[in-house]
Parts: structure tokens; C-alpha cells; sequence
């Protein structure tokens, strides 16, 4: 298994090198997707496009360099791409586009459209027979918008238990704390009002991320993981100005220096 500090040392190197990015937001993510994808999505980076894999809708989209990490260390293409994240002609654009790269299942990047797309993804898994499931990586402040509990309704009603949601909780968003501009509280109690089983868990803790993902339920899992905006580098942490900034060459060596 991939350590959290390799995929943060990819995630800010790529970021500096490209020259602008989301750091933030890609570096509070590390944990819930080492989990995804070392122990539990189902997946074959020898065969992408496997049609019985499990899916992975990163509807916060802006937390791509996260997910190109992970996969370029999981085997789905060489890690000499990583530096060509937003270059012309890359794979690796600023938010997945699942035609420019293997691995990708869906093109994100307008907020709010995930979970729906995920929605489709798993009725149409459901509709053959497939047992592969869909996990969808909702930001917290793409949960002010109203397609979100859109969806958040019509999944229950459509029993589809094949679909888990991960709420990346990192309670900050581009212009401020997510609860000044929009507040969500009670959020777990609006997910279970919609019909969703609510696990809760420190999103940097693999055992309690792992004992979120085990909760038994009849109905769709919603995992809200508790995250810090930045996590493991000081001066980004809970910082609405590292939403989507690139650390400039004595940032970067000092990020560096912290996660060693």
C-alpha cells in the first residue's frame, strides 16, 4: 500500500510544477482514496475499461492531482506523467476528463453533477446484473447545491445500495469556512431525513475510514469523513487561500520539509 506522504509529495510537486492547481482540497482527500483504491474498489489497472470494476465518480473534480497520484501509483500508467499535470496535450488536465486518461470513469469538474452521473452509473450496473458498485467523492461545499439532494432523494427510492457516497468534510471552500457561506449542520441528519444510512469517521484514520466503509445497511451508504483542507502541511491547513493556489519554490521546499 501506497504511504500518504509519497501521494502528498506527488500531489504538491505536480501542483508547483504546473503552476496552478487545487492543493487543498487534493491534499485532504489522501487517505479516503488509498482506501478506495488499496482495499476496497474492485479494479484491474491491467484492464481499465474491466466492464464488472467498481467505479469512482470524484464529483469535487478540483481534487484531481489527488486522483492522478493514486492512480499512476496503482499501476494505471507511469508516474513520469505526473509532472505534466494541465500541460497542453496532457492527460492530466485540471479536472478528470475520463477520455485523456486510463482509469478515469467520469469527466468532473461543474459542482454538483456527481452523484447524479453516479446515480446513472449504478441503476445502469443494476439494470445488468453487474455486482460492481459506484463510490462518489462529494466536496462539502458542492453540497450547497441543489442537484445534490436532488439525487440524495431519488437514490433511496431507487434502493440502489450499490452506490456509496464519501462526503470529503474538510469544512472550508474557495472563499471561506463552508458554515459561514452556506451552513450544512445538522448534515448527518440531512442525509438520514433523504433515506441514506450515515457512517461518520476521521477521513485521515484508515481504521476508521475502513469501519465506516464495513457499516452493514439495507439502504445507500453516505460516509462523512472528517478532513483537514491541507492536511499535513502547516501553512495550508483550514486555509481558504490554498483552495486553489500553487505553492510557489520555497513553499514547495517548505511542504516538503514538513512531510518528512
Amino acid at each position: 500500500m501506497v504511504s500518504p506522504k509519497v501521494i502528498r509529495e506527488d500531489i504538491l510537486r505536480m501542483i508547483h510544477s504546473a503552476g496552478s492547481g487545487h492543493p487543498g482540497g487534493s491534499l485532504s482527500l489522501v487517505e479516503i482514496l488509498i482506501h478506495l483504491y488499496w482495499k476496497e474498489m474492485r479494479i484491474d489497472p491491467d484492464n481499465p475499461q474491466w466492464e464488472d470494476r467498481d467505479r469512482l465518480v470524484l464529483s469535487k473534480g478540483h481534487g484531481a492531482p489527488a486522483l492522478y497520484s493514486i492512480l499512476a501509483r496503482k499501476g494505471f500508467f507511469s508516474t513520469d506523467k505526473l509532472e505534466t499535470l494541465r500541460r497542453f496535450g496532457s492527460g492530466l488536465e485540471g479536472h478528470p476528463h475520463m477520455q485523456s486518461l486510463p482509469g478515469l470513469d467520469c469527466s468532473t469538474g461543474s459542482l454538483g453533477q456527481g452523484l447524479g452521473i453516479a446515480a446513472g452509473l449504478a441503476l445502469g450496473l443494476t439494470i445488468r446484473k453487474s455486482r460492481a458498485r459506484v463510490f462518489c467523492i462529494l466536496g462539502d461545499g458542492e453540497l450547497q447545491e441543489g442537484s445534490i439532494w436532488e439525487s440524495a432523494m431519488s437514490i433511496p427510492a431507487l434502493k440502489q445500495t450499490n452506490l456509496i457516497a464519501i462526503v470529503d468534510r474538510n469544512h472550508v471552500q474557495l472563499d471561506d469556512a463552508v458554515d459561514k457561506i452556506m451552513p450544512l449542520e445538522p448534515l448527518a441528519g440531512k442525509w438520514k431525513a433523504f433515506g441514506w444510512t450515515v457512517a461518520t469517521c476521521d477521513g485521515h484514520d484508515r481504521e476508521d475510514i475502513e469501519k465506516a466503509f464495513s457499516t452493514v445497511t439495507d439502504k445507500p451508504l453516505v460516509i462523512i469523513a472528517e478532513t483537514v483542507k491541507g492536511k499535513g502541511v502547516s501553512f495550508m491547513e483550514n486555509q481558504a487561500l490554498w483552495h486553489g493556489k500553487a505553492p510557489d519554490k520555497e513553499q514547495l521546499r517548505k511542504a516538503l520539509e514538513e512531510l518528512e
